[in-house]
């Protein structure tokens, strides 16, 4: 490498940086998902003429951009709740914004090197951007957090593909569309190649389109005939600040109390309190639980509610003791009829990682030490139906609700604390996540949340009612218990595996071509 493969014009950097513009104006609560189809258009201009190097830096140009953008609010975060300086909390908002703005290097150095080859980016790159994605969502634990799929959570019918390619589908059509516009724009429309392009493109978009406007009018029919149950999703807009002080918990409990039975269904439903609303150890005997079992018999529903819990695995001192971030079942007679045990954890929110390597980092929640993880997903039993509790986190991950679907599960319930996030675009930007959730697994989803957005969807993905942010409340409906399961809950990730095998396909072409291209010269 030389020096001079490293310097990159103004033009190449302007294209790139308008480029994650446009991708964080793809998503909530700022943008709109129109833009996503024409948000990297601009990044391939960039990437016309330059070398391999010159375009990693392009595409590192681009990510860093957009992810400053979509998590610009982990400043906010850190500051207010770590009680940081502000300016840690922008270094360390930058750093993750540059690890996953690498991703997208990582695409536009991978667009550069198959062009070289002689591989278009009509073939190269939804692939390459499909497989990439998938790596940020495993990696370190996984970080999915609006993959460019979720911009289109409210394109109804052409997310209803994902209940066979997961969201990964959407990316790889989402970047196939804006290849093409990119090769239209550069032909100007004319050329055999450039016409079959689009044709390609109108193909693929019409049978997206087609499946889902067939898909939608099955599951609204399969809903109609399915068990109905009414839920009440409670929202006490608790103050982060004051949720775990004990002089305060007694007054949290009332508030969630009085909600609940001023909005109780006539016959018996389901009843849905945020994450940790109950700020004690509920496993405990004492007087703010009985008032929890009051409320669940004094309402006559079954109320699920979230608690932290702990384990000991040792006789004698707590060095033994394991937290664990949990949500309770209560029958109308105030009996536990299941508990899950959170399992996928959030970094540095209820653990922090290589702590030993980073003694300095603290953890943002307060309260309760380190928490420690459940033992899987297992749904708990509501009467012959088996709910699937998704806790904070876990509803951006396709796994988790996949996994309680196929134990049986037939409602997905997401119970959070988005009070971290303010008002910032973050919680918007969570519920498109675990829209989701129910198109992929066809079952409707509830989601309550502390201070909102609390949430119903159904299994087509249509929000059909949700809450304001900061607004003390309860959302009243009726859910339908969704029996069966999608490709995509049975079979996974096929979609990405097959990108990944096209990908190696291309790697080995690209190989043969240059050894081919050696020997030659």
């Amino acid at each position: 490498m030389k020096l001079a493969d490293l310097r990159i014009n103004r033009n190449t950097l302007f294209l790139s940086a308008a480029s994650g513009i446009l991708l964080f104006l793809s998503f909530p609560k700022f943008g709109s998902w129109i833009t996503a189809w024409v948000a990297l258009v601009s990044l391939f201009f960039a990437l016309r003429d330059v070398t391999l190097w010159q375009g990693l830096i392009a595409g590192f140009t681009a990510g860093l951009v957009f992810n400053i953008g979509i998590m610009y609010w982990i400043t906010f975060v850190v500051v207010h709740y770590g009680h940081l300086p502000y300016s840690v909390g922008v270094l360390l908002m930058l750093f993750v914004a540059a690890y996953l703005a690498i991703y997208v290097a990582l695409f536009a150095g991978g667009v550069v090197y198959f062009r070289g080859r002689g591989i278009p980016a009509v073939v190269a790159a939804p692939v390459l951007w499909t497989c990439l994605e998938y790596a940020k969502s495993q990696l370190l634990t996984g970080f999915p957090w609006e993959n460019l799929s979720y911009s289109q959570y409210l394109n109804r019918f052409l997310i209803q593909v994902v209940d066979i390619t997961g969201p990964y589908g959407i990316s790889f059509i989402v970047v196939l569309i804006n290849v093409v516009l990119f090769n239209a724009l550069v032909a100007k429309g004319r050329g055999r190649r450039t016409i079959v392009q689009v044709a390609l493109a109108i193909v693929t978009l019409a049978c997206v389109y087609t499946y889902g406007y067939i898909r939608v009018n099955q599951i609204d029919r399969a809903v109609r005939t399915a068990e109905a149950a009414h839920v009440t999703l409670v929202q006490g807009n608790i103050d982060q600040s004051i949720k775990w002080n004990p002089e305060f918990q007694a007054g949290t409990v009332d508030v969630y109390r009085k909600l609940s039975l001023e909005n109780r269904a006539s016959g018996p439903g389901l009843t849905v309190w945020p994450e940790t609303a109950a700020p004690f150890f509920f496993q405990d005997a004492s007087g703010m639980r009985d008032e929890v079992e009051g409320v669940a018999r004094a309402s006559g529903e079954w109320l699920l509610f979230g608690s932290p819990s702990y384990s000991k695995n040792c006789d004698g001192d707590n060095s033994c003791v394991s937290f664990l971030n949990s949500a309770y079942l209560l029958s109308p007679q105030a009996r536990i009829s299941g508990r899950y045990d959170k399992v996928h954890l959030v970094p540095f929110g209820e653990y922090v990682p290589l702590r030993r390597f980073f003694p300095f980092v603290n953890k943002l929640v307060v309260g309760v030490g380190d928490f420690g993880r459940g033992n899987g997903y297992h749904p708990v039993d509501m009467n012959g139906h088996k709910l699937g509790v998704l806790i904070c986190y876990e509803g951006i991950f396709p796994e988790a609700s996949r996994a309680y679907r196929n134990e049986g599960a037939d409602l997905l319930v997401n119970i959070t604390n988005d009070a971290w996030f303010g008002k910032s675009s973050a919680p918007y930007q969570h519920l498109s996540m675990t829209v989701f959730r129910a198109v992929e697994d066809r079952a409707y989803l509830v989601r309550s949340a502390n201070t909102g957005i609390s949430a119903i969807v159904d299994p087509t993905g249509r929000i059909t009612a949700q809450t304001e942010l900061f607004e003390r409340t309860a959302l009243s409906g009726t859910v339908r218990f969704m029996e069966g399961g999608t490709f995509y809950a049975t079979h996974g990730d096929t979609f990405v595996a097959a990108c990944a095998l096209a990908l190696i396909s291309s790697i080995l072409i690209s190989l043969r071509r240059r050894n081919a291209y050696t020997c030659g010269n």
